[in-house]
């Protein structure tokens, strides 16, 4: 395997080291009659490949010139078109240098210096073609592609630093010396370009609605298996919650609250302009049994892969995503090879985590004999037995590399890494490898750019738990009774000589909840999963003219799943016979997706500018599954097929009547004025798969926006004279209408299907939906952009207010009506609110202070829903739709999605007062009632405080998250109170009781009767933790003889220290990404504290 790996890594090398002809010798041919130097060495330069570098204060481009030339060098053409003017050149690493002739007096120089350097941006990444040029004088040089230069320059001569987008330095030079230039990015003239809907790169300042930036760096700096909880607290408008699953798991992200009511609400992923398919099993309320969980599709790509994240909120910024947008987008930008040397970058990383917020137990008190409840006497020494004891310190290994080569014309990145983690609950393990080679090439004049990647991910993962009661480990631990010894439960088996295969041993029996052993569970109960994930891409884009090109793209996303289920002899009969029990399943989910654009990008006049986009999309979706499960008959613990009792068997089938497609014709305009005022328009029209049979199978999605530089609107005297304070201010605001993703299908006629099941044909799930639209989001933005103080201080504001359409709401039907259900669209939730960015950016000498602070506030609110709905089956039937139950939510009109209800309460006597006797022995008793609300689980604000302090070669980050508002349920505390184990139990039993009203109750009686009861065990879900710091220093490059690039050390923590937190678990864990999988906590595993050091080497 070494040699191999050896040998792969030097076909890429000598792959990626592609010769090219240099371009003094490219064969150029032009013909100009008195143009403009401006005009002939435009296109001197695309068709030899270099970049043209001038002063303009030195070169006057507009002057007239004559030049033909026949299949002639350029470097010949280059000194003939310039031989009777003033204007000298030279040609040098690639680019075509032009300078102003030299004066007799301006060469007179009795002493001369020799200087040398390097110049970087603020990254350290090395600058290219940054003009290098002595003041008052025409001489001058520019950096070469590692971004140094040399240069002879007059004693007392001022070297000038220039480049654009960046601010200028000066430096007085009376030795030969080596500079360090860092050159700061001026935002006055930066125009930075980001990545936008379907990969169109557009200037920051044009945008008209909001877009968040988050670099690679950032992804890294402290990494995690699923990268997106890398960016929770860094942007304004995203709500984060990771999966309780730990390493490996899920994460739930949403943008400006919940629209849909039965979509899952996620925001679409989006790499490379490309929409993603993320699989993920997003059902369940975090109620119930729960068991096996499992990731999601974005959570295994690799974070050193990443070039950066934009962020799109709004469904503005989504447009042209269409039917898929409502949500917002996380588009995810790739790295790709660099023209150059060789570049080696190294990462490795360890990281241990521990069991950090869990409820507060009980040891105190023991269980009576028999009785598996800890409600016996008070032990004469307390037990020394603590859960937390029962889950293992989680370790991670974090390795990757990668490698960029390349030159002008050819580059290539490949990169692999490794994820090697067990988590904190035994026999709970991760493993993940990643593999990626991407190429980028130009032909025919660099007029043909192609750009191809493949991708293999390989994971594994084993008894991933997040809730519930059923093959939890943590629910016996927790439970366990106070007065045994749980040392000799980590004995798990013991074996039968009569039978010939060890048994489970679990001394407190069922404990009423068809509990076992934890270990057993862990060890005996295996859930392993593997996953084999292909993805290709290709795009092709040719440049028509210097303003026009035509693109298109291609993406192939293939993940094929095994998953087992292995029970052992004598695993409670609730779930296995005595000889076991094997079921095997195996899935396939598939992505195709093409699409072709035409983009121009031209100047209409000296004032007007026109970037306008037209293109078509193919998407395709499906997924399948085929299972079987069974008793084992013969041998015991032999899993296999052949084993299983066929007459105690069932087979299971997933997909087959999921494949959706989805065409789809857009096109957007940017027109600006004199690059201070932008209009945009887009549109966008689907046909989705799952309208077939609808009265209108096609939709359109309008939006448009406007975007103003007031700083560029006003006077240059103006600007002068306020830009001390303030630097820079943007208006923007935009309307568009987009949809959600349709989250069924077979709902039209002619597509409904039945089920079967037990060989026997069940009832049409659902009632067709003749007129079946897709949700339709109606979305108002108003923004303003300002940076203060010479960009000291920086200030975002974002108002938006969405209303969501066209809701799928669901009724029951009898059943005699041969359907189970219908759908009823109508419905209308609003989500309006705020999202603040506040930066302040400072430097003083060799020490930078960073600050950013994001607040988020969103109100949820269900305008109308439907009244008075005929059955379509029973017409004389009328349904109300008006207050609709989802699980412990409940929607109704003035409410919000995320509302918490109970309809359960202590039974009250006629005045209302609770029925307890304690002299007569009476119970309390619960009764029904009209449902009553108990809280939301939204939040009000959230909150974020990201702080970096530089000096020098040392970097210190903090990150402060904080959730302010919204309420969670606990049933763990709930069965901790039951089970007489929780804290408060004990010391109700200290007090000699439970105060309630006018008269105290005994401890056991009052817990064991509003353990069912859910407004009993509401809790403020306001949070406030650090959430993230980090120390890391880089090495200087001079230490390692510029052998060693970068080279850097950190440590670091997350999750460190809970500032706050009323309630036993913690809020910001989810035991579902499901829309209401939230806000409750139902033994979900705890929240994980982590410690990591980590170390990056690049050549």
């Amino acid at each position: 395997m070494k040699y191999k790996f050896q040998y792969l890594l030097l076909i890429l090398l000598l792959v990626s080291m592609s010769t090219f002809a240099n371009a003094q010798s490219s064969k150029i041919t032009v013909d100009f009659k008195e143009s403009t130097l401006e005009q002939i060495i435009k296109e001197i330069g695309q068709q030899a490949s270099l970049s043209i570098v001038y002063n303009v204060k030195d070169i006057d481009t507009q002057g007239k010139y004559s030049i033909k030339a026949t299949n002639e060098d350029a470097s010949v053409v280059v000194e003939r078109l310039l031989k009777n003017s003033n204007v000298n050149y030279t040609i040098k690493d690639n680019h075509l240098v032009l300078s102003a002739k030299q004066t007799a007096k301006a060469q007179q120089s009795t002493t001369r210096h020799k200087v040398t350097g390097n110049v970087v941006d603020e990254a350290g990444e090395s600058l290219i073609g940054v003009s290098i040029a002595i003041k008052g004088s025409s001489t001058g040089t520019i950096t070469n592609i590692d971004g140094d230069f040399s240069i002879d320059v007059p004693n007392g001569s001022e070297l000038e630093v220039s480049y654009i987008g960046y601010m200028s330095q000066k430096f007085k030079i009376t030795k030969g010396q080596d500079l360090k230039v860092v050159l700061k990015e001026d935002t006055k003239t930066l125009d930075e370009v980001v990545v936008t809907a379907l990969g169109i790169k557009r200037a920051e300042k044009a945008l008209s609605y909001n877009v968040q930036q988050v670099k690679g760096d950032e992804l890294t700096s402290i990494k995690d298996a699923n990268f997106m909880n890398s960016i929770s607290g860094k942007v304004a408008g995203v709500n984060i919650q990771r999966s309780s699953a730990g390493v490996g798991g899920s994460t739930r992200v949403v943008m400006r609250g919940n629209k849909s009511i039965m979509g899952d609400n996620n925001v679409l992923y989006v790499v490379d302009g490309i929409p993603i398919g993320n699989q993920a099993d997003r059902s369940g309320s975090g109620t119930g049994f729960g068991g096996m969980t499992s990731g999601e599709g974005i959570s295994n790509f690799n974070p050193d892969d990443i070039e950066s994240i934009s962020v799109l909120t709004g469904p503005s910024a989504a447009a042209l995503y269409g039917a898929s947008a409502a949500n917002g987008v996380i588009l995810i930008n790739t790295k790709k090879g660099k023209e150059g040397k060789v570049r080696v970058n190294v990462n490795s990383s360890f990281e241990a985590a521990n069991a950090y917020i869990l409820p507060e137990f009980q040891n105190t008190y023991g269980n009576k004999s028999g009785d598996s409840r800890s409600w016996g006497d008070k032990l004469a020494t307390p037990t020394s037995y603590d859960p937390k004891d029962f889950f293992n310190t989680g370790n991670t290994f974090n390795n990757s590399f990668n490698i960029s080569a390349g030159t002008e014309k050819n580059q290539t990145y490949f990169s692999a890494s490794a994820i090697n983690a067990t988590g904190v609950v035994p026999n709970n393990k991760y493993h993940r490898y990643n593999v990626t080679l991407r190429n980028t090439a130009k032909f025919f004049n660099d007029k043909l750019t192609i750009d191809a990647s493949a991708s293999y991910v390989r994971e594994f993962a084993n008894n991933m738990v997040s809730f519930g009661t059923y093959f939890n480990p943590i629910v016996g631990a927790y439970l366990y009774p106070r007065g045994q010894n749980f040392e000799q439960e980590k004995y798990f088996e013991r074996y039968n000589e009569n039978l010939g295969y060890s048994e489970q041993y679990w001394s407190p029996g069922d404990m009423g909840m068809d509990i076992q052993n934890p270990y057993w569970i862990a060890y005996r109960n295996i859930r392993p999963e593997a996953k084999d994930r292909y993805m290709f891409y290709g795009q092709a884009k040719y440049d028509l003219t210097n303003w026009l090109n035509i693109a298109g793209r291609v993406r192939l996303d293939n993940t094929y799943t095994e998953k087992e289920d292995k029970r052992y002899a004598s695993t409670i009969n609730t779930f296995a016979k005595p000889k076991g029990r094997y079921t095997y399943s195996n899935s396939t989910f598939k992505q195709k997706y093409a699409d072709i654009m035409v983009n121009l990008d031209k100047d209409l006049n000296t004032n007007f500018h026109l970037t306008a986009n037209i293109g078509s999309s193919f998407e395709e979706y499906d997924t399948k599954g085929r299972g079987y499960g069974g008793q084992l008959l013969l041998v015991p613990n032999k899993f296999t097929y052949t084993n299983i009792d066929p007459t105690n068997s069932t087979p299971s089938e997933i997909g087959g009547n999921s494949r959706t497609r989805n065409f789809a014709m857009f096109g957007s305009t940017e027109l600006s004025w004199n690059s201070a005022l932008y209009l945009t328009l887009t549109g966008r029209g689907d046909k989705p798969s799952q309208l077939v049979n609808s009265k209108n199978e096609w939709i359109f999605y309008p939006s448009i926006g406007l975007s103003a530089l007031v700083t560029e609107l006003l006077s240059d005297d103006l600007q002068q004279r306020i830009k001390p304070v303030l630097s820079f201010l943007k208006v923007r605001t935009s309307y568009t209408e987009v949809g959600s993703p349709i989250p069924f299908t077979g709902l039209t006629p002619g597509t409904i299907t039945h089920n079967i099941s037990g060989g026997a044909v069940d009832p049409y799930e659902y009632y067709p939906v003749s007129d079946l639209k897709a949700e339709r989001t109606r979305s108002y933005e108003l923004g303003v952009d300002s940076k203060w103080f010479n960009n000291i201080l920086s200030i975002g504001v974002t108002l938006y207010k969405s209303n969501t359409y066209n809701q799928l709401l669901k009724a029951q039907l009898s059943k005699g009506s041969g359907y189970n259900y219908m759908f009823v669209q109508a419905g209308n939730v609003q989500n309006k609110g705020i999202e603040i960015n506040l930066g302040l950016s400072q430097s003083f000498k060799d020490f930078e202070y960073n600050t950013v602070l994001t607040a988020t506030a969103n109100r949820n609110k269900i305008k109308e829903l439907a009244h008075n709905v005929k059955n379509p089956v029973d017409p004389t039937q009328i349904l109300d739709l008006s207050d609709i139950q989802m699980g412990r939510f409940r929607l109704r009109e003035g409410g919000q999605i995320g509302d918490l209800y109970a309809d359960e309460w202590l039974k009250r006597d006629d005045e209302n007062h609770i029925n307890y006797n304690k002299e007569d022995g009476d119970q309390l008793l619960t009764e029904s009632t009209t449902p009553y609300k108990i809280g939301s689980v939204n939040p009000k604000w959230n909150l974020g405080w990201n702080t970096t302090l530089s000096y020098k070669g040392f970097s210190f980050n903090m990150l402060f998250n904080a959730r302010i508002g919204g309420q969670v349920i606990s049933k763990t505390q709930a069965m901790l109170d039951k089970f007489g184990v929780s804290k408060v139990s004990a010391q109700a039993r200290d007090a000699g009781g439970v105060q309630v009203g006018d008269f105290v109750v005994d401890p056991k009686t009052y817990y064991e009767s509003v353990s069912n009861l859910d407004a009993y065990y509401v809790y403020s879900a306001t949070n406030v933790r650090l959430q993230e710091a980090r120390l890391s220093y880089s090495f200087p490059k001079k230490w390692f003889n510029n052998i060693v690039n970068d080279l850097s050390l950190s440590v670091y923590g997350t999750n460190l220290w809970m500032l706050y937190n009323k309630a036993p678990f913690d809020p910001e864990l989810t035991a579902s990404t499901g829309t209401f999988g939230q806000g409750y906590d139902y033994f979900m595993l705890p929240s994980q504290r982590t410690f990591g050091v980590g170390l990056k080497v690049g050549f």
